[in-house]
């Protein structure tokens, strides 16, 4: 049996006037494999995605003139296993997320590779699409951390993984706030009487309302000058969705939804009455799930906004949803627009907070590990390839693989991630000395430190620490266990230069770069 939650809102004022993308705290379009910004025929402003993310490469789809949408037309293509974009988000914001895809024959294979949808550490779906098509998936949720990471996964040898565009908006504090935070939602939106569809600048959220006018519906609308009053509708519909709405053709009845699996929903329904009734007429209706009635009458009330919300759990294998005239109703039932969400998974809190700030630092120090981006450990057999991570609900960093990638320089404290259980730096050109806080990590039992740059003594919490097993020789300047340092010191001793020559000399700066990485960032289908 259903549960039912009947909510109404029916609320006459002032209408607040447009909103432009600043106005939002996110709103950011990418256009992937390009590197040019462009504003498209909405007004929106999409960027190249060369400072998001430093791997893959570029690619033009075949023929890209046969491409209205530019952002279409360019894409990005990978070949390592997981690939992320990341965008800076308030945390706690609720955002839409959109990520587009074209593959175009781009490589002139005719054959469109499988992968995977990923974001913030979660599964999000798995990309099938046919040669010609233009896709996009769309989810909105609760941001758990301060970005948005939007990632492709290769899940098949030798299919690399591609996408064309990424979008990102934030949405008004209180909209959608009965949605369970701790969960993913699939959306779809849908505006009656009207074959076109709405977003941005006409929902200054950029929402997709697609335009339903099939040949069962006779549309009725009214013209732009006309004002829809719904101040006080948290989910804030356009305006130019409220001053359309559709009836039923030839039958009595209007069909919104007809599920055959079993799901729950939670659906937003907007009805006004866009004519003024003369006192013959009478439009009142219900809605129905099969047979049964589910809600009280609803009149729609004229030039203005009557929300009404259900929360809909479908379990038999046909489900039925449809507005039935009541008895004394004169006229058929309208509906201008309505919102479906459904419940898709669970968020993963991602990998331990203070493990993946560390790893912020490694990475700030070294440039070569910041291709690396989005969730370290999370979705499982997706992690990083110089991580090992637990098994946790909340997963810890346990092991870090970075012998032989060429680091240079002193070591960043990265002690935060105290379940570390071995640390690899071998044959890099790590320099300084060698930190103390290596020796105080409880859990670790191998560190590696061979063939490095590292020079003076060996500090006492490694000196002394029988858990760990320590190998540190191919450091020509380190001094070995149990030694004094002055005889190394007085073996690689110089003479004092002489004071006009070092007047005279030039010294050259090498420069540090400092690469901060900011983990950046329902309807499927276009």
């Amino acid at each position: 049996m259903a549960y039912l939650f009947v909510r109404v809102l029916l609320i006459a004022g002032a209408l607040l006037f447009g909103i432009s993308p600043s106005a939002v705290a996110v709103f950011v379009s990418i256009d992937c494999g390009s590197s040019e910004s462009f504003v498209d025929e909405n007004n929106i402003r999409w960027v190249g995605d060369d400072t998001y993310i430093k791997t893959g490469e570029s690619h033009t789809v075949r023929n890209p003139d046969s491409v209205s949408k530019r952002e279409y037309r360019t894409l990005r293509v990978f070949t390592g296993k997981k690939n992320c974009y990341s965008i800076d988000v308030p945390k706690g914001e609720r955002v839409l997320i959109r990520a587009k895809f074209h593959y175009g024959n781009y490589d002139g294979r005719l054959s469109p590779p499988i992968f995977d949808l990923q974001f913030d550490g979660n599964k999000w779906d798995t990309v099938e699409i046919e040669a010609d098509e233009w896709v996009y998936y769309e989810r909105m949720y609760v941001t758990k951390l301060d970005q948005v990471s939007i990632c492709v996964a290769m899940t098949k040898p030798g299919q690399l993984p591609f996408i064309s565009a990424i979008e990102v908006r934030s949405l008004d504090f209180g909209m959608y706030g009965y949605l369970d935070p701790n969960y993913f939602y699939y959306s779809d939106r849908t505006n009656y009487g009207d074959s076109t569809r709405i977003r941005f600048p006409g929902d200054p959220f950029d929402r997709y309302w697609e335009g339903e006018l099939g040949e069962s519906l006779l549309p009725i609308s009214v013209g732009s000058e006309t004002r829809i009053l719904d101040t006080g509708l948290l989910e804030k519909p356009p305006q130019s969705v409220l001053r359309t709405a559709a009836a039923p053709r030839k039958s009595s009845q209007i069909v919104l939804l007809n599920y055959t699996y079993s799901t729950e929903l939670y659906i937003n329904t907007y009805f006004t009455e866009l004519s003024q009734l003369n006192s013959s007429q009478k439009r009142s209706f219900t809605v129905y799930m099969n047979d049964e009635s589910i809600s009280n009458p609803i009149i729609p009330p004229y030039q203005s906004a009557l929300k009404i919300s259900f929360n809909i759990s479908f379990n038999s294998s046909s489900t039925v949803l449809s507005l039935v005239p009541t008895r004394d109703s004169t006229l058929p039932p309208i509906i201008n627009a309505m919102e479906v969400f459904e419940k898709d998974a669970e968020l993963t809190d991602g990998t331990y907070y203070t493990d993946v700030k560390a790893l912020a630092l490694l990475q700030r120090a070294y440039y070569k590990l910041q291709e690396w981006r989005g969730d370290p450990c999370l979705p499982e057999s997706f992690n990083w390839d110089w991580v090992e991570c637990s098994n946790d609900a909340m997963p810890r960093i346990t092991k870090l693989h970075l012998g032989n990638i060429g680091l240079e320089g002193p070591l960043p404290d990265f002690s935060a991630m105290d379940a570390l259980q071995e640390i690899d730096l071998s044959n890099n050109k790590l320099s300084g000395e060698i930190p103390d806080f290596l020796g105080n990590f409880p859990h670790l039992t191998l560190l590696n430190l061979t063939n490095n740059k590292f020079r003076g003594s060996i500090p006492s919490s490694l000196g002394g620490n029988n858990r760990i097993k320590l190998y540190t020789s191919g450091n020509p300047d380190l001094c070995e266990l149990g030694n004094s340092c002055s005889s190394l010191q007085n073996d690689n001793s110089s003479p004092t230069p002489n004071p006009s020559r070092v007047q005279g000399m030039k010294t050259e700066k090498l420069p540090i770069i400092l690469g901060i990485i900011f983990p950046i960032f329902f309807f499927v289908h276009a």
